[in-house]
């Protein structure tokens, strides 16, 4: 069984990915890391019932450029969860991810980091997200393994990275002078089993 959103396209040229961007919202301060998570819609088509941080396509009237994905992350993270970002310049360049040329539905998302303004907390809008939860990284990838939530490939990936940081001041620290190179991962077949390789991997091919 496919994980959600990681469904193969058939044969012909890839998918043109769309336009996103998602925004990882901290808080812990110099203290510890907690990243907020929701969890999406079960009846959502595209990755339904996972938990992801906040985000989603760009729309049109946000433009073209790091300006439209900064709009969008800014907007996702309002309707999503309630939390309003000041300041879409603020936002911090972490990664940006292509979906892999072998599945359907393909995505360019430009992934931010983000505080949480003094004063708020999240709430879920109830319809593209139904629930919220805060996390430690290592905690939220804990419980993906013992199956409490549903974590996709993209998530565990950026979990795993943001695990190695003891708090957010320092993790915002070290994003803030980073040049962000795309990262391309590819689907690979073993049999009949997908498998996703990311660049540096095993099997993978560029």
């Amino acid at each position: 069984m496919q994980e959600p959103g990681q469904e193969l396209a058939g044969e012909g040229p890839p998918v043109e990915p769309r336009q996103a961007a998602t925004v990882i919202v901290l808080r812990g301060g110099d203290r510890t890391l907690e990243v907020l998570l929701g969890r999406r819609n079960p009846a959502a088509r595209f990755m339904g019932g996972a938990w992801v941080f906040p985000g989603g396509a760009v729309d049109a009237h946000e433009g073209e450029g790091d300006e439209a994905h900064r709009l969008a992350a800014v907007r996702e993270a309002e309707e999503e969860t309630g939390i309003r970002l000041p300041d879409p310049a603020a936002l911090v360049k972490f990664s940006r991810w292509i979906t892999p040329p072998e599945v359907a539905i393909r995505f360019d998302t430009h992934f931010f980091l983000a505080e949480l303004p003094p004063g708020q907390d999240a709430e879920p809008d109830g319809h593209e997200c139904v629930a919220v939860r805060w996390f430690t990284p290592r905690a939220a990838l804990e419980a993906g393994e013992r199956g409490e939530i549903l974590l996709v490939f993209p998530t565990i990936k950026h979990l795993e990275q943001l695990a190695r940081f003891a708090s957010a001041r320092e993790l915002l620290d070290w994003a803030a002078d980073r040049v962000v190179e795309p990262v391309l991962p590819r689907i690979v077949m073993a049999g009949e089993v997908a498998r996703v390789v990311l660049p540096g991997e095993p099997g993978y091919v560029a």
